[in-house]
């Protein structure tokens, strides 16, 4: 599992102070950012020298509990599932020890030229499999 802290911020948040759902979302992009350079491979790098994108083909977020500004947002990232093309990701956010939402996201490996599916490059690959899960039972309602 893949863990990374974020603050939220004041402009991630509406005038009551709290989380703005789609600041979520652009948080949680960037915590997946910072997860695929653990692994060696940057966006630029993903750009620039693979040739690769990594579009969102399915997103599903079950929220609980309301984030507040100045939370520390604590985000696991876990691989549920990996295939020729795709990967499944599964996060947690939480905050004040309490989760705030769950969600369940696949990626698509693509190429930039043919914005087409492509197989994983075997070191990313390597990678992801090295982070699979045993279980690909993860329900984001639990």
């Amino acid at each position: 599992m893949f863990t990374k802290s974020y603050p939220l911020r004041f402009g991630d948040c509406d005038p009551s102070g709290i989380a703005y759902y789609p600041s979520y979302l652009r948080i949680l992009d960037g915590a997946i950012e910072d997860f695929f350079a653990s692994l060696g491979a940057t966006r630029d790098r993903m750009i620039s020298t693979m040739l690769m994108g990594t579009p969102t083909v399915t997103l599903n977020l079950v929220f609980e509990r309301p984030g507040l500004q100045g939370d520390e947002l604590m985000i696991d990232i876990r691989v549920a599932g990996l295939g020729r093309s795709s990967v499944d990701l599964a996060h947690s956010v939480s905050a004040r020890g309490n989760t705030l939402f769950k969600a369940t996201h696949r990626l698509v490996a693509t190429s930039l030229e043919t914005h087409t599916s492509l197989a994983w490059p075997d070191e990313l690959r390597a990678a992801l499999t090295h982070h699979l899960e045993k279980t690909n039972a993860y329900d984001p309602a639990t």
